[in-house]
C-alpha cells in the first residue's frame, strides 16, 4: 500500500506535465485541444498496420500481400502443413482479372501419385544463360526460381548471409543486388552480379567504372552472370540514397565508397546514353569476363525496348537475358507516386516486351525471367505461360526468413532483422536457421510449380501455353490469356528444341504415371 501511495501522486504529476506540455505546445491543434487524450490517436495511428493485419482485415484483403499469402510462404518455410481447408475465400466471381489455370483429363505427363511424390523436384531453367550467342561461360540455370537482387545495405548482413545460405541449399541462383559483393554474399550460394548506376563493388577511386576490379570480382566469387540494373519497378528511373549514418565501414569497403559519407546511386549510367553504346558495354563486359549479360528494367514507354531488338536483329549484339520487373515490385524505399503509379504491372509490361522480341524473331535467343509478386504459384504460372524462363522472388524470400510485413523498411526500423543495419535488431535473425526456411520456400514453390505443370499435360512450368490459362471477366464471361495480350499461338514457349531438352531432362528427373498397372480388362 505504500507503494501505491507514492505511485499515484507520481503518475498525476507526470500526467499533469504532459497535459501542460500539450498545452502550451503549438504544433499539433488537436493536443492543444485535448491534452493527453488526444495522444490516444496518435498511438492508435502507429499501431494501425498491425491492428489491421492481424484483426480488421480479411484473409484476402491486405496488401501487399494477403494473410492468405504470408501464411503459405511462412508455412512452406516451416514444412508445415501448407493447405488451405474448406475451399477458396477469394471473390472469384466477382474479380475481373482473375486467372483460372484449366488442367488436362489426359496430359503427356502423369503427376506421380505416391504421399512425399515432388517434396523436391527438380526444376531447371528451360533454356541455357548464354547459350544462344555463344558465351563462354554459358550454363543452364538449375533452377527456374532465383532470389531477385536486394542490396546489402537496405538487408542487413544476417539477411544476405541467410539469402545466400538459401541460395546454396536450394540450388538456385542469387542476385547480389546493385550495393556489391558483400562477404555475407560469400556463404556457397551462386551468384548474379547487379551493375548499377554507382558501379558499387567495381568503381575506382572516382566513382567511375572499372573493368578491372569487376574482374577481381568475378575471379574472386561463384559470380556465373552479370545483370545491368537499368531500372526497377518499384522507382523506375530513379536514383537512390544511404544516408551517411547507415554507411558503416563494412558497407563502404563492399560498395568502395567513403565510410559515413552519403552514398548517392545516379538515375543514369555513365557508361553509355543509348542503345547502341549499351550493346557495345554488354558484349564488353561478356568478352572481358565470359559471362552471359543481361539487364534488368521496369517497363514504361516501348521505343526503347523497339530501338534494342531492332539492334539486336540487325546488328548481331545483344543481351543474353532479360529481367522485367513489375510496377507492383518492392523496394526499400520510394516515393509513394512512384510506388503507386509509375511503371508497368508486370503482366502488361512483359507481355509488351516479350511481343517486341517475338516480333523480331529474337525470342528463342533471350532467357526472360519475370519479377514483381512472382514468388506464389499463380502469379509465377501465368508469367511462364506469357514467356517467362525464370522466376526472381525477393520480398517472399524476406517473408521466408522472417519478414512479417511491418512496411518499416524505410525506417531502419524492421522488427525482425531483416530491412536494418541497427545491431540490437539484426542479433535476432540467425543465419543458418533461416536459410533453411528459405531453402525450404524454393523448393516448395518449385514444387508446386510442378504440378501444377503436370496437372496441365506438361512436364515443366515453360511449357504452359497461354490458352491453358482464362482470365475471368466477372461471373460470367472470361477470355484465353492468349487474346488478352494478343500472342500468336506458338508465343510464351521455348523453342522446339529447348522444349524437346526439357522434356527430356524432366521426364528423367521424376517417376511418371499412376498408383498402380492397369487391369488385365484394359490391356486388353
Amino acid at each position: 500500500m505504500s507503494w501505491a501511495r507514492r505511485a499515484i501522486p507520481a503518475a498525476v504529476t507526470a500526467l499533469a506535465a504532459l497535459a501542460a506540455r500539450d498545452l502550451l505546445q503549438r504544433d499539433h491543434a488537436l493536443l492543444r485541444n485535448f491534452p493527453v487524450l488526444g495522444r490516444g490517436r496518435y498511438l492508435l495511428e502507429s499501431i494501425g498496420p498491425e491492428l489491421r493485419q492481424y484483426i480488421v482485415a480479411g484473409n484476402d484483403e491486405e496488401r501487399p500481400f494477403t494473410r492468405d499469402q504470408r501464411r503459405w510462404v511462412y508455412a512452406s518455410a516451416k514444412r508445415q502443413n501448407n493447405y488451405f481447408g474448406f475451399g477458396t475465400d477469394n471473390d472469384i466471381e466477382h474479380t475481373p482479372g482473375y486467372p483460372v489455370i484449366k488442367h488436362r483429363t489426359f496430359g503427356r505427363a502423369v503427376p506421380p501419385s505416391a504421399p512425399t511424390a515432388g517434396h523436391d523436384v527438380r526444376l531447371p531453367c528451360a533454356k541455357v544463360l548464354g547459350g544462344a550467342r555463344g558465351r563462354a561461360r554459358a550454363f543452364r540455370p538449375e533452377s527456374a526460381v532465383s532470389i531477385s537482387g536486394m542490396s546489402f545495405g537496405s538487408l542487413s548482413g544476417a539477411a544476405v548471409e541467410a539469402l545466400n545460405r538459401s541460395a546454396a541449399l536450394a540450388g538456385c541462383l542469387h542476385n547480389t543486388g546493385e550495393g556489391g559483393l558483400s562477404p555475407y554474399h560469400r556463404r556457397g550460394g551462386e551468384l548474379v552480379f547487379q551493375i548499377g548506376t554507382a558501379y558499387f563493388g567495381c568503381r575506382d577511386g572516382h566513382g567511375r567504372f572499372s573493368l578491372d576490379r569487376l574482374r577481381d570480382v568475378v575471379a574472386g566469387a561463384p559470380v556465373r552472370a552479370l545483370e545491368i540494373k537499368l531500372s526497377q519497378g518499384a522507382k523506375p528511373s530513379l536514383g537512390g540514397l544511404l544516408p551517411a549514418a547507415k554507411v558503416s565501414a563494412e558497407i563502404a569497403a563492399t560498395r568502395g565508397v567513403p565510410e559515413g559519407v552519403d552514398c548517392v546511386s545516379p538515375s543514369r549510367h555513365a557508361e553509355f546514353s543509348d542503345c547502341d553504346s549499351l550493346l557495345d558495354w554488354v558484349e564488353l563486359l561478356a568478352a572481358e569476363t565470359g559471362l552471359p549479360v543481361g539487364i534488368k528494367s521496369a517497363v514504361g514507354d516501348l521505343e526503347f525496348w523497339q530501338e534494342l531488338t531492332t539492334l539486336m536483329r540487325d546488328t548481331g549484339r545483344g543481351v543474353d537475358f532479360v529481367t522485367v520487373d513489375g510496377g507492383e515490385g518492392g523496394t526499400g524505399a520510394a516515393p509513394l507516386i512512384f510506388s503507386d503509379s509509375v511503371s508497368l504491372p508486370f503482366q502488361q509490361g512483359f507481355a509488351r516486351v516479350y511481343r517486341v522480341f517475338a516480333e523480331r524473331d529474337l525470342h528463342h535467343r533471350v532467357v526472360f525471367v519475370g519479377s514483381g509478386k512472382l514468388g506464389l504459384p499463380d502469379n509465377a504460372v501465368v508469367a511462364f505461360a506469357l514467356g517467362c524462363d525464370m522466376v526472381s522472388v525477393g520480398r517472399e524470400a524476406m517473408l521466408a526468413i522472417g519478414c512479417i510485413q511491418a512496411q518499416k523498411c524505410h525506417t531502419d526500423t524492421c522488427p525482425t532483422g531483416v530491412a536494418t543495419q541497427n545491431a540490437w535488431l539484426t542479433r535476432g535473425l540467425d543465419p543458418a536457421s533461416k536459410a533453411a526456411r528459405a531453402a525450404n520456400y524454393v523448393r516448395t514453390l518449385r514444387r508446386d510449380l510442378v504440378k501444377v505443370a503436370e496437372a496441365c499435360g506438361v512436364e515443366h512450368p515453360a511449357l504452359i501455353g497461354t490458352d491453358a490459362i482464362e482470365i475471368l471477366g466477372g461471373r460470367t464471361t472470361s477470355t484465353p490469356l492468349r487474346e488478352v495480350y494478343d500472342y500468336h499461338p506458338d508465343w510464351g514457349q521455348p523453342s522446339p528444341r529447348d522444349r524437346a531438352e526439357i522434356v527430356r531432362l524432366m521426364s528423367g528427373a521424376a517417376p511418371q504415371g499412376g498408383t498402380a498397372p492397369p487391369s488385365p480388362t484394359a490391356q486388353g
